[in-house]
């Protein structure tokens, strides 16, 4: 999971989708934190993301990096604690402009299981099942 958290990392910027009423939606983020072992990542509860998620929790992220892409497929839960939402918080201090543990807003969510495969056109694929 490190090696998967470091990846989006240091892409920066991924691109999540979900499904909402049988349409694909596609956005970009770019929260990645390890958490007790789980990759984590953040949004709003207002936003309509979370309410996708909360529809449908399997989604997909896709990144790429110096020629390799990484796509993490999975499905979601979200994780209500104080704890795990000030861990994200204080890994993104940025985000405290918009965000706080307690607002009643701040989502985080985290991959209860998936496959992660990295890929590129000169190398076999790596596989990861979580």
């Amino acid at each position: 999971m490190e090696k998967i958290c470091n990846f989006l990392k240091e892409a920066g910027v991924y691109y999540l989708a979900t499904v909402e009423g049988g349409q694909p939606r596609v956005r970009p983020f770019g929260t990645a934190h390890m958490f007790e072992g789980k990759l984590y990542i953040q949004t709003g509860k207002v936003k309509a993301v979370s309410k996708q998620i909360a529809e449908n929790p399997r989604v997909e992220i896709c990144a790429f990096k110096d020629g390799v892409w990484l796509r993490v497929a999975g499905e979601l839960a979200e994780d209500d604690r104080v704890e795990a939402k000030k861990s994200m918080l204080d890994a993104y201090s940025n985000l405290r402009a918009m965000y706080d543990e307690n607002d009643g807003n701040t989502q985080v969510l985290y991959f209860k299981s998936g496959v992660a495969t990295f890929s590129s056109f000169a190398a076999p694929n790596e596989v990861f099942e979580f």
